[in-house]
């Protein structure tokens, strides 16, 4: 009998479980210790986000969020100036996103939704950009969501987003069973896609790519991060930097679009 595809329901389950970056800190979940080792070690271990969220230039524009986290780059967003809006679908996640804006003393709206179904959340706004930073690889129906973030754009807002590559270093330690995609095991939905691929679903729903490139490949040996250890597996620790470099732009797991509305 043929199983049914994971629904939203099943993906919301399994990130109130464990949101996503929760186990970054060791200290007491929801001081402003714990958020600031949170957002020191994604800083330090995807160092790349900076760069492609750029998140001071939006200074004064309205940013929306689509899957909010914990936080992090909303955080981010807002200490730049932006005017932000975060949805997420893990009730935990947003309950710990709203706890770190107060502790901080930041303004930011945040509202319980999921990608498929913004207009059941949002009111009639368009933002000056949309940000999604792996987030739509685990919503059941790309498409859907796309063509609802096209309805929040105006003719100069600008859309970034972040999904898995299927042509990546990690994929392919996947598919010989020597890794998984996150770090609980368990992920209802995890979809990759190729260049091309992204490409073509954003063009059948209103967008063009402005750019489109590839980074981030995890070089750390897995107990000794847990621990807050970074000891790089053998191979890439006595590899050049020049040519970690090389895999990450051409086999990194994270695929990071630039887009704007046709």
């Amino acid at each position: 009998m043929k199983k049914n595809p994971p629904t939203i329901n099943e993906v919301e389950n399994f990130w109130d479980s464990r949101p996503c970056n929760i186990k970054h800190s060791n200290a007491e979940i929801g001081t402003i210790e714990y958020f600031n080792e949170v957002e020191r070690r994604r800083n330090f271990v995807e160092p790349h986000i900076k760069d492609f969220a750029k998140f001071h230039d939006w200074s004064g524009k309205q940013v929306l969020e689509v899957g909010c986290g914990i936080g992090t780059d909303a955080v981010n967003f807002t200490r730049g100036g932006a005017v932000y809006t975060g949805i997420e679908l893990s009730n935990k996640s947003l309950s710990l996103a709203k706890k770190r804006f107060e502790l901080f003393e930041l303004t930011g709206t945040f509202l319980k939704g999921n990608a498929e179904e913004l207009d059941n959340v949002l009111k009639d706004i368009k933002y000056d950009l949309i940000y999604s930073f792996g987030v739509l690889h685990h919503t059941p129906n790309l498409s859907l969501a796309l063509k609802q973030i096209r309805n929040y754009c105006h003719e100069k807002s600008k859309v970034k987003i972040m999904v898995y590559s299927s042509n990546s270093y990690k994929q392919k330690m996947i598919e010989a069973g020597l890794d998984q995609p996150e770090a609980q095991y368990g992920c209802p939905i995890a979809n990759t896609y190729e260049k091309g691929e992204i490409e073509e679903i954003l063009k059948e729903n209103g967008f063009n790519i402005i750019s489109i490139y590839q980074s981030h490949i995890f070089p750390y040996q897995v107990e000794p991060y847990k621990k807050y250890k970074y000891l790089k597996q053998p191979w890439f620790e006595t590899m050049p930097s020049e040519v970690f470099e090389v895999l990450e732009k051409n086999f990194g797991w994270h695929l990071l679009v630039d887009a704007e509305p046709i």
